[in-house]
């Protein structure tokens, strides 16, 4: 078993536990355990210790403290911070240091969160299995010789591994979900616009948001209320009051009625694990147990997704990264042999880039180029609106989706990391919910081959992130699930 963000907030509350004592906890565990994993590749245990006497402090004579106050929680190296550097895992910024704070890391302290490191993450969040990472993977604390999933996999794994009770990550295509299924942790991917995405570094703008990973569905709630609502410093920041995500949750008003959508096409896909699908298939029935309406859905556009995704991932990553040129910040190539400008910067990006990084850059500027816009992205486009029809259309008629998170557990490092077309495949069941714009959260439902976790997928129309919350929190309800630490990961002081 392990802390939540709510059992720890009642004991710092209390008296029963100061957030030094938290701190110091927290630290000897990274001190002990983060080798293992490479989940954080960065931390300020001074500033945190210092944070952790002030809200003491502030307990101490009777204060009024928000929610968060003197919690520990990780951020992805691609969220902008003050505190030490926003590296993207790679090297062409391994030593910058931003100016200021994203947003999402200015609401985290304001609701009194302990800035608690930065976590690993493939290069510029290009990648399934954070083995792009300049820093090297990070690995899966239930089997270390697996991955941890990617690009956020660093957040996943320090959750996991209960070095932090919660941890931001970023989604682009399943980068929270698909490490949060692998890690068994829950992770959720907000509607695009409702979490703003000022002072996340790029890699595709229409379909970034920064997102939560934690141990239950009521932690994932406290902090997406401390992190949404309306920045008007991001144009694509959407201007909606937020609603109480903690009394959805909490509120325990059955669901039954609800309209739970099934997609079939997915449960009964050919490349999908038997034991996932038969997890998969008990959490329909422990639904359907529950008083809700189990209804069949299709998706027809849903196989072309993948192929959407990488062409307009790529293209938008073609032009957000051509401001790395060696110039303006960032790495610059030391070698003598640039006679010119340009040589210069190519010699920039091919030193200061990883394959994969390359790869895409690639990827987008041949899509994007004279005679091929509009076989390639301007298709895709399209298809994107087709896609988004598809669950127009099927929110009609239901309230949520269901679905795997993952064709499969964990897999071993090193496995896909040379066959970039099976990587991306890893995304077949996560990628529609960042093409659409929509709320997805990934909970973990049972152990799977070999005690590996397994993750159930949930997607919601815009803004329904309470009503996914809710019906999310009523099966583990259900089920009567308990947090857990790998037992490598267990405490045996706590």
């Amino acid at each position: 078993m392990t802390l939540t963000l709510t059992a720890l907030g009642q004991q710092l509350r209390s008296g029963a536990l100061s957030s030094r004592r938290l701190i110091e906890s927290q630290l000897d565990r990274v001190q002990r355990s983060n080798a293992s994993i490479n989940a954080i590749v960065s931390i300020d245990s001074d500033r945190a210790l210092a944070q952790a006497d002030y809200w003491d402090r502030q307990i101490a004579t009777g204060q009024s403290i928000p929610a968060l106050a003197g919690i520990p929680i990780s951020v992805k190296d691609n969220l902008c911070s003050k505190v030490g550097v926003t590296s993207c895992g790679s090297r062409m910024l391994r030593d910058f240091r931003s100016p200021y704070d994203a947003h999402v890391v200015e609401r985290l302290e304001s609701s009194g969160a302990i800035l608690f490191g930065k976590t690993n993450l493939d290069e510029f969040t290009m990648g399934g299995s954070t083995e792009t990472s300049v820093f090297g993977p990070s690995r899966n604390p239930w089997d270390l010789q697996r991955t941890c999933g990617g690009s956020s996999g660093g957040s996943a794994a320090s959750v996991a591994a209960g070095l932090v009770p919660a941890s931001l990550g970023t989604d682009t295509g399943g980068s929270i979900r698909q490490p949060a299924a692998f890690c068994g942790v829950c992770g959720l991917k907000p509607t695009y616009g409702r979490v703003s995405r000022w002072g996340l570094i790029s890699y595709a703008s229409s379909l970034d948001t920064a997102g939560v990973f934690a141990q239950s569905v009521e932690d994932i709630a406290l902090v997406l209320q401390a992190i949404a609502g309306h920045d008007p410093r991001d144009s694509t920041s959407l201007p909606h009051d937020v609603p109480d995500y903690l009394a959805a949750v909490r509120q325990d008003h059955g669901i039954q009625g609800t309209r739970i959508g099934v997609i079939r096409d997915q449960i009964e896909s050919p490349g999908l694990d038997p034991q996932v699908r038969s997890s998969l298939l008990e959490a329909v029935e422990a639904y359907r147990r529950l008083g809700a309406q189990i209804v069949d859905v299709q998706m027809p556009h849903s196989k072309y997704s993948i192929a959407t995704y990488y062409i307009i991932a790529p293209c938008e990553a073609s032009s957000n990264l051509a401001r790395y040129d060696g110039v303006h910040y960032g790495f610059r190539s030391a070698a003598k042999t640039a006679s010119t400008l340009d040589r210069m910067i190519e010699q920039t990006r091919s030193e200061g880039f990883g394959p994969e990084v390359q790869r895409r850059i690639l990827l987008g500027t041949y899509a994007l180029s004279a005679g091929y816009y509009d076989a390639y992205y301007l298709q895709a486009l399209k298809v994107r609106r087709l896609i988004r029809q598809d669950y127009d259309d099927a929110f009609a008629n239901v309230d949520v989706l269901l679905g795997p998170t993952t064709p499969q557990p964990a897999f071993r490092l090193g496995e896909k990391i040379n066959d970039p077309i099976q990587l991306y495949l890893q995304d077949l069941f996560t990628v529609g919910a960042n093409l659409a714009g929509i709320p997805a959260l990934s909970i973990p439902i049972a152990p799977g081959p070999e005690g590996l976790p397994i993750g159930m997928q949930l997607q919601a129309p815009v803004l329904a992130e309470a009503k996914l919350l809710s019906i999310a929190a009523a099966y583990h309800r259900a089920t009567e699930y308990q947090p857990k630490l790998p037992a490598a990961f267990e405490d045996p002081t706590s």
